[in-house]
């Protein structure tokens, strides 16, 4: 409720001011004089008012409490002594109990992969209650599984000495600055949806459709990835630019023609590299192994190399872990049109690494080969 007050002020010339005094409620204080002058005046309004008044000096003009107001202050104090009518507390909760958070939590707790359906349909609650739960009251959240390929015995003691065996290198060598670490990818041009987690808001369905043509456009892009930079991209390709196949002519070629230029231009001890590659069939061919060897003699980590790499481990390759989801999510911004186009931001993103974040990633390897030796072999947990 709003008053408005005008007291009357007489001045030197004679002349009346009225001042602008507004009042934005009635306080606590007019409140309990109200209650306690109805009480004291047998529940007279009209000398509750005149009491106010006075008391409270308000000018004859200026408005008082109304008489439904008076009432409905003394209503109030009656049923909750207070003459501040309560707000209501909202409707107690029927559902989200204290019992139903327990038996929601141990459900989840003994089969953590069960569906929130079939949770509810088992616990008998609703499925929009089961998430609220999960959400507001346990503070739980969902976690996507990631599928990985299955290691063998074998394969764990592989990784185990293969990573106590870089650590050595690492250690001996002026620490990671010695080694540069390989791999093939392959850029569609059109990129990818990921249909998991794609949504189209809409009051109606749409029936959005993504086309996806049968034999995409695509790039197959060669790196090396060293502390001191990116050695690349190298794209396997034929007269026209068309994306070809890595085999070991091509890939013996790309090592003579492109690799060793190049690491020739940036070191000329390039042969105290140690250069790491995977297990794929064109690496490990007859003439493949052989150029390696002649490039970096004793140096070689590879399968069937001076140094085993191991089968199925792409997460302790900085090309898997690091390089190629760096890229796919940095050339796919501007939405390339053509091959061309997609190789052109190839380029553009490698040569925009910088430096620091490629010591990082060296200082992150060395410490994923530390938990690979700790965890006995098994796959690291942010795999």
């Amino acid at each position: 409720m709003t008053t408005v007050t005008l007291n009357k002020q007489s001045c030197g010339n004679n002349k009346t001011q009225r001042h602008l005094v507004v009042m934005n409620r009635w306080s606590a204080e007019h409140r309990a004089f109200v209650v306690e002058s109805m009480l004291k005046n047998n529940e007279s309004v009209v000398a509750t008012q005149r009491a106010f008044r006075q008391h409270f000096n308000i000018h004859r003009n200026d408005s008082v409490p109304a008489r439904n107001t008076i009432k409905l202050w003394i209503k109030n104090f009656r049923q909750t002594a207070c003459a501040t009518k309560k707000k209501p507390e909202g409707r107690p909760r029927s559902v989200r109990t204290p019992e139903n958070v327990e038996q929601v939590r141990r459900a989840v707790v003994n089969s953590p992969q069960r569906s929130t359906r079939k949770l509810a349909s088992a616990l008998g609650i609703t499925d929009r209650t089961v998430r609220r739960i999960l959400h507001q009251d346990l503070h739980f959240h969902p976690y996507k599984l990631v599928t990985v390929q299955q290691l063998s015995h074998q394969d764990t003691i592989r990784r185990v000495n293969l990573s106590g065996d870089i650590l050595k290198i690492m250690t001996n060598e002026n620490n990671h600055n010695h080694l540069i670490m390989t791999d093939e990818a392959n850029f569609h041009l059109c990129g990818y949806v990921n249909t998991q987690n794609c949504r189209y808001w809409a009051p109606a369905n749409p029936r959005e459709l993504h086309e996806k043509p049968l034999h995409s456009i695509k790039v197959n892009v060669w790196c090396g990835v060293a502390s001191f930079g990116v050695i690349g991209p190298y794209f396997f390709e034929d007269e026209q630019g068309r994306a070809v196949t890595t085999n070991a002519h091509r890939y013996n070629m790309m090592l003579r023609n492109f690799v060793e230029p190049e690491l020739r231009q940036r070191n000329d001890e390039y042969h105290n590299l140690w250069f790491q590659q995977d297990g794929a069939t064109a690496h490990t061919a007859n003439i493949s192994m052989a150029t390696l060897r002649g490039l970096f003699p004793g140096r070689v980590i590879s399968r069937r190399g001076d140094v085993e790499w191991p089968p199925r481990s792409p997460d302790l390759n900085v090309c898997d872990f690091f390089l190629w989801g760096y890229l796919k999510s940095k050339v796919y911004e501007n939405r390339p049109r053509t091959a061309a186009d997609l190789k052109q931001n190839i380029r553009n993103e490698v040569a925009a690494i910088p430096g620091v974040m490629l010591q990082r990633v060296m200082r992150n390897f060395r410490e994923r080969l530390q938990e690979c030796v700790d965890n006995n072999g098994q796959h690291l947990k942010d795999t």
